[in-house]
Order: structure tokens, then C-alpha cells, then sequence
């Protein structure tokens, strides 16, 4: 046991510090964060370093993979949270209908064209039949990274102008629907036993009846007599926790509880300073440490040296299929709604963002067993890829002139988290409460 606490502490110490190193790089290259995280986990995965040397071979990862990887899951739970509580229905106000229509288009294209390019890998990668196989790659195809977005959006200056607010928004709506189908298709073809997804009314009725009034009762603070945020913290991790047990015993998967429990946190109140420190406590704990090890440890899944020619060409057409589907779907999308042409394009450049979404859904199908090794690897490159792409196109785009969008008076913010795993922008009157004012905000 000593040994094994030895090497845990080396192997988190390791992965921090080349986490670091490359979402640096990642930043300077002008891509978010997570981007260079997953590369960290390839580079200390077999990919690159099994021919020479392997971490491996320094620390024993067997025996510290269990203890990294529930860090990793920790971290997750928060960061899912996080999600699920920003996911307010109020970013839709002003921009609802145009939002919804680049929603559907860009979830309803791909969701179809995936399961349709799925077919005929089923036989090769589908670890527990074809029919979870390739419902699970639909909704994988259809996910939009909704904080990824919301940075990148940020970088590119597009944040306070019409067609930023409208990706946003659409991008919320996608990844709500996304998480939605992915539970449905988590309850129909896992092996959880049937009798407990009976008790996924009840776990739903608690959460709304019994967990939000108790909530708000916590956050809303009064007088001399409100609450300690750092207590408050500590509750609502505890609730949090519980609400992941209560569905992974359900056999929906623990993300799915902190994304529901993230969704019913009340978000109105007069105890807005305590909400504000709790949520900042609970991201912090997630973005800065926590999440960093999952996607390092995402990363060290992927093994592309047992790459062959057939791999490749099913990376180029998943690749092909995503792209095409998902653009042309939010285009479709946009211009159904009046956009003009010009920001119909930049939306569906924007909408073509998976992801830190995309890799957390990938894993869950891994850890589900809808999808093998190989082609989790095959996807986990499509979705750095699509990701990468996108901040190139948008400069491209901004240097032929077409992006030229005005940005628009009175826009404080972008609707929704504003962070790429990392960093968080928050409104301003939020950021003045939860931090003192000679503070600056994480670069």
C-alpha cells in the first residue's frame, strides 16, 4: 500500500505538470485548453512513447490507473454540475426561435447521418451489439461543446455580437438534447438491471420536489444569519455526490446525476453573493486540478499505433461525415431561420465544435462498452480535430472580410459558461461580488 500511495502521487504529480506544459502550448497555438490536455494523455500513453521509453516503466499505471481514474471521475462530476446548473433557459431570450432552428438542424443531420456511416463498422466495433452501436454514434456526431464554444467565441471577439449569442444558444439547446438521447440510449442497451430504471420518476421527483426547494432555502441566505459558503460548498458537493450515486445505481451513468442536479440548482434569489462562492468554489475545484487528470487520463486510452490502413479510412470518413452533417445542419438551420448568408456560414463553422463535450460522451460510450478501443480512439481524433479546425476557419473567414459583424451595443455577455475546462467568465456584477475588485481573472 505504501509503494502503491508512492506511485499514485508521482503519477498525479506527472500528469498535472505535462498537463500544464501542453495546455500552455495549446493557448499559444491559439486552440482551447483541452486540446492540449487529451495530447498530453496520448504522449504519456503508448502512443508516441512505448517504442522509447513509457511513464510505465517509472510508475507502475496499473496500479495507479484506479486511483487516477477516480480522481478523474470526481473532477467530472463537478465540471458536469457546472454544466448542467449554466444551462439556463434564459440564454433562448431574444434569439429563441433563430436558436432553436440551428439546434435542430444541426442535432437532427447528424444524428442521422451518423447512424447511418455507423452501419457498416457495427460488425468490427461494437462491443455490445449494433443497434447501441449505432444510436450511440448518432447522438456522439450531434454534440456541439457548448464551453468550448463559449471561449472560443471569446477569443475571436465574437462573444457580444448577434451571431455569437445565436451559436450559444443553439450550441445549449444541442448539448441539452445531446445528454437527453445519450440517457435514453444508456437505459435501453446497458446491462443495469431492469427493475431499478423504474425509479427514475422518483429519482426525478426528488430532485425537483424535495432537492431544489432545499436548495434554494441553502442559497438564498439571510441577514447576519446566512449560511457559510464554504459550508454551503460542502453541502452541495454532498448532494451532488449522492445525486451521482443515485443514478449510476439507476444504471444511467453517474454524469447524467450531475448534469440533473447541476440542472434543478436554483438560479434566482436574494442570496446572490453565496451563490456566486459556492459555484466558483465548486468550479475551481473541478476546472483547475480535477478535470485536467480526466482528459489526460481520456487521452491515455488512446493507442494509435494500432493503427492500420482500414483505421484510417474509418477516421476519414467519421471525420467527413461529421463535418459535412453537422455544418450543413446548423446552415440549413440558420438560413430557415433569415439569417443572412454570410452569418449562416459562421454559424455552422461555429456549431462544428465538439470538444471537451464530445470527449466526455465518447468516454461514457467507452465505459458502457458501445464502442471498442479503436474506434474510441478513431472518434477521439475526429473530435480534436473538429475542434482544432475551427478557430482557423473563423480567421479565415475574418480575413476574407466576411466576419466583419458588428458587435452589439448593451451585450455584457455571452449566455451560459464562457470557459473552455478551465477558465470561467462570468457576468460582471458576479465576478465584482465573488472576487475583490484588484483581482484579475485567470488568463
Amino acid at each position: 500500500m505504501g509503494n502503491q500511495t508512492v506511485y499514485f502521487f508521482l503519477a498525479l504529480a506527472l500528469v498535472l505538470g505535462v498537463a500544464r506544459l501542453c495546455a500552455a502550448g495549446s493557448r499559444r497555438l491559439g486552440q482551447p485548453a483541452v486540446v492540449g490536455e487529451i495530447v498530453a494523455g496520448v504522449l504519456l500513453g503508448s502512443t508516441l512513447l512505448s517504442s522509447t521509453w513509457s511513464w510505465r516503466d517509472a510508475v507502475p499505471y496499473d496500479e495507479v490507473q484506479p486511483l487516477l481514474g477516480a480522481l478523474a471521475n470526481v473532477g467530472l462530476a463537478l465540471f458536469m454540475f457546472v454544466i448542467g446548473y449554466e444551462m439556463d433557459p434564459a440564454f433562448l431570450r431574444g434569439s429563441g426561435r433563430t436558436a432553436l432552428c440551428v439546434a435542430t438542424g444541426s442535432v437532427l443531420l447528424p444524428l442521422v447521418g451518423g447512424c447511418l456511416a455507423a452501419l457498416p463498422f457495427a460488425a468490427d466495433h461494437a462491443p455490445s451489439g449494433a443497434p447501441g452501436f449505432v444510436l450511440f454514434i448518432g447522438v456522439a456526431l450531434s454534440v456541439t461543446a457548448f464551453p468550448v464554444l463559449a471561449r472560443i467565441l471569446a477569443d475571436q471577439r465574437l462573444n457580444h455580437t448577434s451571431v455569437g449569442r445565436i451559436a450559444m444558444a443553439a450550441a445549449g439547446v444541442n448539448d441539452l438534447v445531446a445528454w437527453a438521447c445519450l440517457a435514453v440510449v444508456a437505459a435501453l442497451f446497458t446491462s443495469a438491471q431492469s427493475w431499478h430504471m423504474a425509479f427514475v420518476p422518483v429519482y426525478l421527483a426528488l430532485l425537483i420536489r424535495v432537492v431544489r426547494p432545499l436548495a434554494a432555502r441553502l442559497l438564498r441566505g439571510r441577514g447576519a444569519g446566512a449560511p457559510d459558503p464554504a459550508a454551503a460548498v460542502v453541502v452541495v458537493a454532498a448532494g451532488l455526490m449522492a445525486s451521482c450515486a443515485a443514478t449510476e445505481w439507476l444504471g444511467i451513468h453517474f454524469v447524467f446525476g450531475a448534469f440533473a442536479f447541476g440542472a434543478v440548482m436554483p438560479r434566482e434569489g436574494a442570496g446572490e453573493r453565496l451563490r456566486v462562492s459556492v459555484m466558483d468554489g465548486l468550479e475551481k475545484s473541478a476546472t483547475q486540478i480535477l478535470l485536467p487528470v480526466y482528459f489526460v487520463v481520456a487521452g491515455t486510452r488512446v493507442d494509435l499505433t494500432t493503427f492500420r490502413a482500414a483505421h484510417l479510412g474509418e477516421l476519414a470518413v467519421m471525420l467527413a461525415v461529421a463535418v459535412v452533417t453537422k455544418m450543413a445542419g446548423a446552415g440549413l438551420g440558420a438560413a430557415a431561420a433569415g439569417l443572412p448568408r454570410r452569418e449562416v456560414r459562421t454559424v455552422a463553422v461555429l456549431m462544428n465544435t465538439r470538444g471537451l463535450t464530445e470527449i466526455v460522451i465518447l468516454t461514457v460510450g467507452l465505459q458502457l462498452h458501445f464502442i471498442d478501443q479503436a474506434f474510441y480512439s478513431i472518434l477521439v481524433v475526429m473530435a480534436v480535430l473538429t475542434t482544432v479546425m475551427t478557430g482557423p476557419l473563423l480567421l479565415a473567414r475574418r480575413a476574407t472580410g466576411e466576419d466583419d459583424v458588428p458587435v452589439e451595443r448593451g451585450a455584457d455577455r455571452v449566455p451560459g459558461p464562457a470557459f473552455d475546462g478551465r477558465e470561467q467568465t462570468r457576468p460582471q456584477h458576479q465576478r465584482e461580488e465573488s472576487r475583490p475588485a484588484h483581482q484579475e481573472e485567470r488568463s
